[in-house]
């Protein structure tokens, strides 16, 4: 999953990127709310962290252009502000969910997982579940009848993008621009590598390929 993490607050911007990247995140980080209006109306996010308090454009402004322009992407807000009256202008400029500084690194990222799941329909999910598997975020492993099979961190993440995305075809190119952050490039043979890899701990029938169309999660392995 990519994320957009705008906070101006670079010891904290780094603090927050390392953690998600340590939860299998691809994180693009920026400073300014001028480049955040355009940056996350260009690039594909599966989620966007937004601070309010941030030099060029506020916050608010940010995220009233995206909503305005058709940005579906769920948005978070960081705040140091604890008005109630700010906080319902930022749900009501189209934020998803608010968070209050100073918070705890984990709250944020059951935020985020939580976040993720709504926006896939997955809301009433505890845990990551499909076809059989059940994915445990905290650990980075996946579970099938009770029985602990380890992934690397690329396998984790493709899983978890996939299980996000049960019974829909999902090309190369598309699963690159989700899995990895702007800076990092991108083969679709490595996607392919890892692809394999799942299908020998998970079982060949869980994720199929799509001639000229790309991969799909589709069932219990055989």
């Amino acid at each position: 999953m990519r994320l957009l993490l705008v906070e101006d607050n670079v010891p904290l911007a780094d603090e927050l990127t390392q953690g998600l990247q340590r939860q299998g995140y691809a994180v693009d980080w920026l400073a300014d709310g001028r480049d955040a209006v355009y940056q996350g109306s260009s690039e594909p996010y599966d989620l966007i962290i937004l601070d309010l308090g941030l030099p060029g454009l506020s916050g608010l402004e940010v995220l009233a252009q995206w909503r305005a322009s058709g940005l579906a992407t769920p948005v978070l807000i960081l705040t140091a502000r604890s008005s109630w009256a700010e906080r319902i202008e930022g749900l009501k400029a189209g934020a998803d969910d608010y968070l209050s500084k100073p918070f705890h690194a984990e709250e944020l990222m059951l935020r985020v997982q939580a976040l993720l799941r709504r926006a896939r329909g997955l809301a009433n999910q505890p845990t990551l579940e499909a076809a059989g598997l059940h994915l445990d975020e905290g650990r980075q492993c996946v579970t099938r009848d009770g029985v602990d099979i380890q992934l690397t961190a690329a396998e984790f993440r493709l899983l978890r993008y996939f299980m996000l995305h049960p019974q829909q075809i999902l090309s190369k190119s598309h699963l690159a621009e989700h899995l990895y952050d702007g800076e990092t490039e991108r083969d679709s043979n490595v996607l392919e590598v890892h692809v394999n890899h799942l299908r020998r701990k998970l079982g060949r029938s869980v994720i199929e390929t799509h001639r000229g169309q790309g991969y799909r999660y589709a069932g219990s392995a055989e």
